[in-house]
């Protein structure tokens, strides 16, 4: 089987990807039916990186995949290389896809001299050559106005939904967002699920203190239900394992943690397993090995969502009817015709 499809007359699409997370990029093109296009990739013995395509791109429209994950900073250059290389060689087009885009968070100055990262990210992404950038989950929609390109803003809430849905007592569940940031996605999942109450956690954030904030109450009805809090990551977990305890204080029966990115940095897997939590529910955008993962965690993957919007960029179809769901075929392999 070729690495690169023939799809419509003068159109090939290539998927590569870097070293962070290899089995997410196999899987992505298992339901492409297609394969990973092989490179050749390793470090200098100054911790400098090599990148190499083994075979022609000419022409192609190339997907870099890459993991942001630990270490965030070796995969991202990794990547820029590898969008260099691309343009290099002649790439028809080239599309990053980065399941959960590092830096995201760091969107706006809080204070006086600081910088707005994740809008360096998407300048180097576009200054190594990319022309269109594929992620989930941003953690603010209004980065996208960062980058002078399409940018395919793919949501998990499909994956997330089709897994929660016959899991939840409908008539007795509400749906928490954690602060207040997250109260449209916290509306849609509430509207998608019938019309479920909602209530949000007031809470203060620290600027001066990474991952740290402070609850200070619930605006919502929780007392006596089964709650489902919604975030867009699950770093550190502290600010999580605050909602869970200050719901848990108010009266909730159960609480439920659903996030897109599950980072779980430093002390986030003792915390989340003293949190209480009925059931922590994660997808792979980065990679969860199986030291953090708890007996009550369910980890889904990611990849037929990212193989679903490769092939509607790669086609020239609407990325935006994913937001109702995944294509048919992605719930099993397909076959590239």
């Amino acid at each position: 089987m070729s690495a690169v499809l023939e799809g419509t007359p003068d159109k090939r699409l290539a998927l590569v990807t870097g070293r962070a997370y290899p089995e997410q990029a196999e899987e992505t093109a298992h339901y492409l039916g297609t394969e990973v296009l092989p490179t050749t990739a390793y470090d200098f013995a100054n911790g400098e990186m090599y990148v190499r395509y083994t075979e022609p791109i000419r022409g192609a429209d190339v997907f870099i995949m890459q993991a942001h994950t630990e270490p965030i900073n070796k995969w991202i250059m990794e990547q820029l290389i590898m969008i260099d290389a691309a343009k290099r060689a002649s790439a028809r087009s080239i599309t990053v896809v980065a399941p959960f885009f590092g830096y995201s968070r760091q969107d706006k100055k809080h204070l006086g001299r600081e910088p707005i990262t994740a809008k360096l990210m998407f300048s180097l992404m576009q200054a190594a050559g990319a022309e269109r950038v594929m992620t989930v989950d941003l953690h603010a929609a209004q980065e996208q106005g960062f980058f002078d390109g399409p940018v395919d803003h793919l949501t998990a809430m499909p994956i997330l939904l089709d897994y929660m849905r016959d899991r939840l007592p409908l008539d007795n569940t509400t749906i928490v967002s954690p602060d207040a940031g997250r109260i449209k996605v916290s509306e849609q999942w509430a509207a998608k699920l019938g019309g479920l109450p909602l209530a949000f956690i007031h809470k203060t954030r620290d600027t001066t203190r990474p991952n740290h904030a402070v609850a200070h109450g619930i605006i919502g009805e929780v007392k006596g239900r089964d709650c489902v809090v919604i975030d867009d990551m699950i770093d550190t977990a502290g600010t999580i394992c605050e909602a869970v305890r200050t719901l848990h204080e108010h009266g909730a029966k159960s609480v439920t943690l659903v996030a897109t990115h599950g980072l779980l940095s430093g002390p986030a897997i003792e915390r989340l397993k003293n949190s209480g939590a009925k059931e922590i529910v994660l997808t792979d955008t980065v990679p969860i090995p199986e030291e953090k993962r708890l007996p009550n965690m369910t980890v889904l993957s990611a990849a037929p969502l990212l193989a679903a919007g490769i092939r509607s960029v790669f086609e020239s179809r609407s990325v935006s009817n994913l937001l109702n769901g995944l294509p048919e075929d992605m719930h099993t392999r397909h076959i590239y015709a």
